[in-house]
């Protein structure tokens, strides 16, 4: 590039590693940077899947962090994901970035991206696009509102659903660009009635350092993790889409074999509900573990055996998935079972797993069994196919350098 291009980021759930999830357009922004970008990340002050909230104390704070420029806005606090006042976060996030956004704080952009799954900031994000003269994209990580339709139970009749569902039209046809980590998102667009020409897949990704640093778990769980036992892990979110109860269920099934054990790391909506299951069930051979620390992650699936991801049967999912503690997994060089049923399928193309039927417990506790008799040297195998494919298509390093073409192509 002959001179220095700016490109401003809007997501109001971008955090960082300092900050708690999400982390793609930090590590995108960074690497970003390297390319001779000057970048600015616009983000909210609170999020619920932040562990440690900016401190802002006026509408606005402008800081660096690690060379990527962030702009955090000060929004309204919530207790959870469902709690109805996230919607108020929602609006306050969109008047302040269409109206009080201070742009003689920021350079002047040469690309505004604006991702979803919230699709409020598209409108602020196509508004400066045109006063300022720069690219408009925009970038789909959750397909907003279908989501909420299909997983969260919504009507697709309600008038807020009908309402983001406008918002989501109205970017499609003004973007220059649509990204999506969602690979079939083509799909979408020609089943929604848009030319799926502006489509470009750019998946979701690993820092490799991030996930190299490690961190010991702590004694109290290092106990409780069955020793000389093959463990079934799932380390994640216990929410609804995860499908978590068919895990239980295969455990059921397979109760009477000592040796195997399924561990539940993590926590979310659905815990209390899959503990009073296993006790209902009467299972011995399931263990709950709280959430660890991203440096823990790997400590834990490094004592485990096979690594389990789930979803629900839902028709959103033929659009393809990019989960990811699928990547978590495919790090720790371990065996996957995969029981989604999508669009694409990262652990058949990988050939790191078997893959099963979604909601089938049946189908679950066959695949552990084809696990647990299969030669260690045939699991290995897979675990390593995993991490090569990983580190072939998935280093940010690889996602920012699209991002850039991305942008460039269009300039």
């Amino acid at each position: 590039m002959s001179r220095r291009k700016t490109v401003w980021i809007i997501n109001e759930y971008a955090g960082s590693p300092y900050h708690g999830m999400v982390y793609r357009h930090y590590y995108v922004g960074k690497k970003l940077v390297e390319y001779g970008f000057n970048v600015y990340l616009i983000s909210s002050s609170f999020s619920h899947l932040f562990f440690n909230k900016p401190n802002i104390n006026s509408d606005f704070k402008l800081e660096s962090i690690d060379g990527v420029n962030y702009l955090w806005l000060k929004v309204p606090k919530y207790e959870s994901s469902r709690d109805k006042k996230r919607v108020l976060k929602w609006l306050v996030f969109l008047y302040k970035t269409y109206f009080k956004l201070p742009i003689e704080s920021l350079r002047k952009p040469e690309f505004i991206i604006a991702s979803s799954p919230s699709l409020f900031p598209m409108l602020s994000a196509y508004k400066w696009s045109k006063k300022l003269k720069a690219k408009f994209l925009v970038e789909i990580r959750d397909i907003w509102p279908l989501t909420l339709v299909e997983l969260g139970g919504y009507s697709p009749r309600h008038p807020f659903i009908k309402l983001m569902e406008s918002i989501e039209k109205f970017a499609y046809k003004k973007a220059d660009k649509i990204i999506s980590v969602l690979p079939l998102f083509n799909k979408y667009l020609e089943d929604i009635g848009y030319n799926p020409d502006k489509f470009v897949y750019i998946p979701n990704g690993i820092c490799i350092d991030e996930l190299s640093e490690k961190e010991p778990l702590p004694r109290n769980i290092m106990d409780r993790i069955l020793k000389n036992k093959f463990l079934i892990t799932y380390a994640g979110t216990f929410g609804k889409a995860n499908a978590l109860e068919y895990l239980i269920e295969a455990a059921k099934l397979l109760k009477d074999n000592s040796s195997i054990r399924f561990m539940l790391v993590g926590k979310g909506s659905e815990e209390r509900r899959l503990r009073n299951m296993v006790k209902n069930l009467k299972l011995n051979n399931v263990i709950f573990i709280p959430p660890v620390s991203k440096k823990q992650v790997q400590e834990i699936l490094n004592l485990s055996d096979v690594c389990y991801i789930g979803l629900k049967k839902r028709n959103i999912f033929k659009y393809g998935v990019s989960p990811n503690k699928l990547f978590d997994y495919m790090f720790s060089e371990k065996p996957i079972l995969y029981a989604i049923d999508s669009g694409n399928n990262p652990v058949k193309q990988a050939q790191c797993g078997i893959s099963v039927e979604a909601e089938n417990p049946k189908a679950i506790a066959q695949a552990i069994l084809r696990f647990y008799n299969m030669p260690l040297s045939k699991r290995l195998e897979m675990g390593r196919r995993g991490k090569d494919y990983l580190l072939k298509f998935h280093t940010y390093e690889k996602i920012a350098k699209k991002f850039k073409d991305v942008m460039l192509s269009i300039e």
